[in-house]
């Protein structure tokens, strides 16, 4: 097990999304390309297919094969974690297995969503696929999502199990974050943007970014300059990002739409979305472009 502060997968995650060709088949080279220039950029883990690589609308195969392209195209330059979580414990566990042979270092769970489990049956979720695989596995609690929350007490539960390592954290929820880091020896990864340099500071292990998709230096600028015991210099460039992470992640489009789209106009590999997600209107694109060259000017 990991001790607070330390990094399973890495420090500084991307949260990957699934590149698409024009007519919407998976783009294998496209996500090589992407991948490679995340890691060469400052990314120490990609995690694959979560609610940014668009999970709910890629199949089964898709994964495994994204995740095998994934791992020829960055070898062991880093880490890669395989979101595998659905509402259906049995298939989640397919889905660990499949990621574990196609190459995967750990596992992204999502708490079971739609069904809203009651907390003993999102414990005993987790620990069935934390038993069924060989690999280490992170929690992924984001209840806005998902319309459960794994409460801290399940938390330190679970940190008993050998296998659950670490937490992305998406329950805005600091009091609780504490309480967990405080009892166990789990690794806490920021979820939110907004809050890399905050969870950082109080003992977490680094962040799985969307909005590292297109500002990989910027995001781990940030905790080398923590790291380095500059935290006024960690704050700036934190402040610094805030445009980009506001316009990306709180303007009514998911953190998915957002990415792709400036990336596409970026002229990296991205693609459409897959419906029900829609693509950013051109007045969009603009904008989040406006933003993504301020910060990288400044």
């Amino acid at each position: 097990m990991t001790t607070p502060g330390t990094t399973p997968f890495g420090r500084a995650l991307c949260a990957m999304i699934t590149p698409f060709t024009e007519a919407g088949a998976l783009d294998l080279d496209g996500a090589q390309h992407l991948a490679d220039r995340l890691v060469s950029d400052g990314c120490d883990g990609l995690v694959l297919s979560g609610t940014t690589g668009e999970s709910p609308t890629t199949t089964d195969a898709e994964k495994a094969a994204l995740v095998r392209a994934v791992r020829e195209a960055v070898g062991e330059r880093a880490s890669i974690v395989a979101g595998v979580g659905t509402a259906d414990t049995r298939h989640t566990v397919e889905l660990a297995l499949e990621a574990e042979k196609a190459g995967a270092d750990g596992l992204l769970v999502v708490t079971p969503y739609y069904s809203r489990p009651p907390q003993d049956a999102v414990e005993a979720h987790f620990r069935e696929i934390a038993d069924a695989s060989g690999l280490p596995l992170a929690l992924y609690d984001i209840p806005g999502r998902t319309g459960t929350r794994i409460e801290p007490e399940t938390m330190i539960r679970l940190a008993e199990h050998p296998r659950i390592v670490a937490v992305k954290d998406c329950a805005y929820d600091l009091l609780g974050t504490q309480k967990v880091l405080a009892r166990t020896e789990l690794a806490y990864y920021a979820g939110c943007d907004e809050y890399v340099l905050a969870l950082y500071a109080i003992g977490a292990s680094g962040y799985i970014s969307t909005v590292a998709n297109v500002a990989p230096r910027q995001f781990r600028a940030i905790l080398d300059a923590f790291d380095a015991g500059d935290t006024a210099g960690a704050a700036r460039r934190e402040r610094q990002a805030v445009p980009l992470v506001e316009s990306m992640m709180a303007g009514g489009l998911p953190g998915t739409v957002t990415a792709k789209a400036l990336l596409g106009a970026l002229g990296l590999p991205a693609g459409p979305v897959r419906p029900p997600l829609r693509p950013a209107d051109p007045a969009r694109v603009d904008g989040l472009l406006t933003a993504y060259e301020q910060l990288v000017a400044g």
